[in-house]
C-alpha cells in the first residue's frame, strides 16, 4: 500500500471496546499508511477499565476526552460519531483508522467509505465480522510489534548469544487459507500460472479484510505462501525495480 504512505489520516479510538496495551505500536503501524492529522480518544474515564489509557495519552500525543454524562446512553460512540462526520466535512483528511472492538461503528466505516475515505480498523479478536467487513483493511492490535519481539537466549559457550523469534500467532493456515491464496494466484495468473505476489496480495484483502500474515505467524506474504507447499516461487530482477519481483503459481 505504499500509495498510503502520504495519506492524511484521522485517528479515532474507542476507549471502551480495546486495550491501551498497544497503543504505541498502534501508532507504529498507522505510519505505514499516513500521518496521523487528528488523534482523538474516547471514553468514560470515570470507570476503572479506562485507567490504564491515562498513563499512555500524553505520550502519544492525543487529547479529548469523553464522559458519560448520561446514564442508558452510549455517550462514547455518539461523540466519535460525530467528530468523524465533522473531521469528514472538514475535508482536512484522506483517511481514518477507526480503533474499536465494537460492531456499533460498522455503519460510520460504511458512510465514510463512501465519501471516499480510505478506512482502517483495528481491534482486537473479539471484533465482529460485519465491522471488519466495512473497513478497507483491518488490523488485530494481538499482532502489532510482534516483528520487533525477539528473546536472546544464551548459547552454551560464554560471550555467544543468538537472537530468537518470538512466534505469535492469533490465526491457523487452514484449508480456506490456502483456497483463499490459491483462487487469488488463479484469478490473476497468466498463461503460464504466474502471478506478481504483490497484486496476489491486494487481492487477498479485498476478499478478506483482516487478512495479514502476521496473523498467521508470518513478517511477510511470501514466507507464508511458501510455508504451505502448495505454491512455487520465482524472483526475477528487473532493470526498474531495485528489488526482486516474486512471481506465485500453483504447483503442477
Amino acid at each position: 500500500m505504499d500509495r498510503n504512505k502520504d495519506l492524511r489520516l484521522a485517528v479515532l479510538i474507542d476507549a471502551d471496546n480495546v486495550s491501551y496495551a498497544n497503543v504505541g505500536n498502534m501508532m507504529e503501524e498507522l505510519a505505514k499508511y499516513g500521518a496521523p492529522t487528528f488523534k482523538r480518544i474516547y471514553g468514560d474515564w470515570t470507570k476503572p477499565h479506562t485507567t490504564g489509557w491515562k498513563g499512555v495519552l500524553l505520550e502519544n500525543a492525543i487529547p479529548i476526552q469523553q464522559y458519560s454524562y448520561t446514564s442508558g446512553k452510549n455517550a462514547t460512540d455518539s461523540a466519535m460519531i460525530i467528530d468523524a462526520m465533522d473531521i469528514l466535512y472538514s475535508g482536512r483528511v484522506d483517511g481514518f483508522c477507526l480503533v474499536s472492538s465494537d460492531s456499533d461503528f460498522t455503519r460510520l466505516a460504511i458512510r465514510l467509505r463512501e465519501a471516499g475515505m480510505m478506512v482502517i480498523g483495528m481491534g482486537e479478536k473479539k471484533t465482529p465480522m460485519p465491522f471488519i467487513s466495512a473497513c478497507d483493511k483491518f488490523i488485530y492490535v494481538e499482532i502489532l510489534g510482534i516483528e520487533d519481539a525477539a528473546d536472546v537466549v544464551e548459547e552454551p559457550h560464554p560471550g555467544k548469544k543468538r537472537e530468537k523469534k518470538a512466534e505469535t500467532s492469533i490465526k491457523k493456515i487452514d484449508r480456506k487459507v490456502i483456497a483463499l491464496i490459491a483462487s487469488s494466484v488463479s484469478d490473476l495468473a497468466n498463461e503460464e500460472g504466474w502471478a506478481f505476489l504483490g497484486d496476489i496480495g491486494n487481492l487477498i484483502l479485498k476478499k478478506q479484510r483482516d487478512f495479514d500474515p502476521r496473523n498467521y505467524g508470518f513478517k511477510k506474504l511470501a514466507p507464508l505462501i511458501k510455508s504451505i507447499g502448495k505454491f512455487e516461487a520465482d524472483e526475477r530482477h528487473s532493470e526498474k525495480e531495485k528489488n526482486k519481483l516474486v512471481y506465485i503459481r500453483l504447483k503442477p
